[in-house]
């Protein structure tokens, strides 16, 4: 699954290369593409593709507008009808083909293998940015992962199916991983790769990204219990006796 804004000068190579490397490793597969409101030629480039190109099995959801990076997971796993889900973005600054390493760690007692960014091909201030934010994060909730935000992430659609994530921006993985150990849900990490970026444009610094990310991250922090406990979809997991208690 990848999300997609103004990606239009590199979203092609992503979609047939993500095809390309899931063709080698299962018969079964499909390439979701949510393009959350790009305002370049990103709805074109992917319309076009799916329509003339359906051996790539390609399903593109799109937002009218943008909603944010959350909203784009949100939209993309909701569509996604296999049992495994795998995100990366549709920058390119992941090597897909890693994936070969984590479908074998996705054993009978696991639930999510997700990667961290053994050296992270970003800039400095970048990199002190996600510093800080990782450690808030585990400051608040409690070890979540050692990479938070990294988008390299493998897991079954039932753990999306069993939670709900509020969070629209870029809180979105924070909250996800956070209510997966909440509700017991077995996790490994390993070490990938990341590649600097060679088109698009980041927009984690923005100060609205920034703003709505704290705001979203109070928030869960304030109804963490209440959200669990009152969740329909989580209701199942925790009468289970799945859940974790809040740290």
């Amino acid at each position: 699954m990848l999300p997609a804004y103004n990606e239009e000068a590199i979203i092609e190579r992503t979609v047939r290369h993500v095809a390309s490397v899931l063709s080698e490793l299962t018969a079964e597969y499909e390439v979701i593409v949510t393009n959350d409101g790009s305002r370049d030629r990103t709805g074109e480039v992917l319309a076009a593709l799916q329509q003339r190109e359906q051996q790539l099995n390609l399903h593109v959801v799109t937002h009218p507008t943008n909603y944010g990076y959350g909203a784009a997971l949100a939209s993309g796993f909701d569509a996604a009808r296999l049992d495994l889900i795998f995100l990366t973005d549709g920058d390119k600054q992941f090597d897909v083909t890693e994936l070969s390493q984590f479908i074998p760690e996705m054993d009978a007692q696991t639930d999510l293998v997700i990667g961290w960014r053994r050296n992270r091909a970003d800039p400095f201030m970048r990199k002190l940015n996600a510093l800080g934010w990782k450690t808030l994060v585990n400051l608040l909730f409690g070890y979540t992962a050692r990479d938070v935000d990294c988008a390299f992430k493998l897991f079954r659609r039932g753990v999306w199916e069993s939670m709900t994530v509020h969070a629209r921006g870029a809180t979105f993985s924070a909250e996800f991983l956070i209510k997966a150990r909440r509700l017991g849900f077995h996790l490994k990490e390993l070490p990938v790769s990341h590649l600097p970026r060679t088109a698009g444009s980041p927009t984690g610094a923005r100060a609205d990204v920034i703003v709505r990310a704290f705001v979203e991250l109070f928030r869960l922090w304030r109804n963490l219990d209440d959200e669990l406990h009152t969740d329909p979809r989580a209701r199942d997991r925790l009468s289970g006796g799945r859940g974790v208690p809040a740290v």
